[in-house]
């Protein structure tokens, strides 16, 4: 390739490692909930990079804070602080549970750190025996040994030898599962307020009441994954307030940097002692530009209008998903909270969420799916009411493919 060719997506199965398979679209520029490929063609982001664009595309905010910190300082290392870490961290716990902070650079990662936190409290508190770890089938941490082994799908785990020990999985949203599990042996369980890779699977209130109530009892604590439920996300600022729950541990990314890479688990005092220095770390966790980027999401997202602006719009892709179902009967169920919002197939289209993603994409729409079965919507938390109206008359024009098919 000379300098003045650009890259084309077959150049991507001779260079890169094959354990992604892109569309064959090629994206150059965005600007909000729009996209244009290489050709010039047109698209309405219903994806969100994975709920991660809570923001759209170069959102003004967004642009000048990594304008303006990209001017005075980038980088310096964990051997100092820094302003915008230190800000943000002040902003996440005025506005949270939280009394302590730690960043890293995705929501793997804030796992991680989780993970080894609960583990480590365990043994401070309560010896080497308290080590067991609940997670829930269908659940999704991340992709590091530890986090994929935590989450509760096989697929994603299996093949790369020996697993993390003394982690059970139960069935989500069922108390009487858990129960039976959970002990004084138990140091944690883990669960996503809404599944998320697991299709859009809200938690039932009273299971997650439960969840808490049987932590306290013994001793072990509650970690929150709202890695794609926070930030905004779900019309509050972490999904846990709609709950009435109260996690020990929390984890957040995606959003939180609107599309620049960051994550931050959140703890209380008492629990973020077990983290001594040297303990953990993370190169580039609490980077300069990426938390000046994050306090502008932050900011940005906590005013009213945004929030509402979920609600409404969350309202809107309901009545809209529910309109086009009555007219093509492909959908079992449209769930979801805020702009996370999951159209389970019914069970004549089991099996073919990726034909009404590629069928999406045809029309010039991005989606998401989550499995095989359940087609995912992830926008912008500041799409229009007129973008979501094109954007579901374009995934329209797709179902009516996928079914004429």
């Amino acid at each position: 390739m000379t300098a003045q060719q650009a890259p084309t997506r077959a150049q991507f199965d001779d260079v890169m490692v094959p354990n992604y398979n892109p569309a064959n679209i090629v994206p150059v520029r965005g600007e909000g909930s729009h996209v244009w490929d290489q050709q010039g063609r047109e698209f309405i982001d219903f994806a969100g990079g994975i709920a991660v664009n809570s923001l759209g595309h170069c959102h003004p905010a967004l642009v000048r804070a990594l304008t303006e910190q990209g001017n005075k300082l980038w980088h310096l290392s964990n051997v100092f602080t820094n302003e915008p870490a230190l800000k943000l961290a002040q902003t996440l716990v005025d506005h949270t549970f939280a009394e302590r902070v730690y960043f890293a650079n995705s929501g793997a990662e804030a796992n991680e750190a989780a993970l080894k936190l609960v583990r480590r409290y365990a043994l401070d508190h309560f010896g080497p025996d308290k080590d067991q770890i609940l997670a829930f089938h269908q659940g999704f941490h991340g992709r590091t040994f530890f986090t994929v082994s935590v989450g509760g799908q096989p697929a994603y785990s299996e093949g790369f030898g020996p697993k993390p020990g003394a982690i059970d999985h139960l069935p989500f949203n069922d108390i009487q599962a858990l129960e039976a599990a959970i002990s004084d042996r138990t140091c944690a369980v883990m669960m996503e307020p809404m599944q998320g890779e697991g299709g859009i699977v809200p938690a039932n209130p009273e299971f997650i009441q439960r969840v808490r109530e049987l932590c306290d009892q013994h001793n072990a604590l509650l970690i929150f994954d709202e890695v794609q439920t926070g930030a905004g996300r779900t019309g509050t600022l972490y999904a846990y307030e709609q709950f009435g729950v109260t996690p020990d541990v929390l984890t957040s990314a995606k959003g939180l940097g609107g599309g620049f890479p960051v994550a931050a688990m959140l703890t209380t005092a008492k629990i973020a002692a077990s983290l001594k220095p040297g303990t953990h770390g993370s190169t580039y966790g609490g980077n300069p530009l990426a938390c000046a980027v994050a306090q502008a999401v932050i900011d940005e997202i906590r005013k009213p209008e945004v929030l509402e602006n979920v609600a409404a719009r969350h309202q809107q892709f309901r009545d809209g998903l529910n309109a086009i179902n009555d007219r093509y009967k492909v959908f079992s169920e449209v769930r979801g909270m805020g702009l996370l919002i999951g159209a389970a197939l019914n069970e004549d289209y089991q099996g073919r969420a990726r034909d009404f993603l590629v069928a999406s994409a045809d029309a010039g729409l991005m989606c998401l799916i989550a499995g095989a079965n359940v087609v995912r919507f992830a926008p912008s938390l500041v799409i229009t009411e007129a973008e979501v109206a094109e954007g579901l008359a374009r995934f329209e024009r797709a179902v009516a493919a996928v079914t004429a098919a």
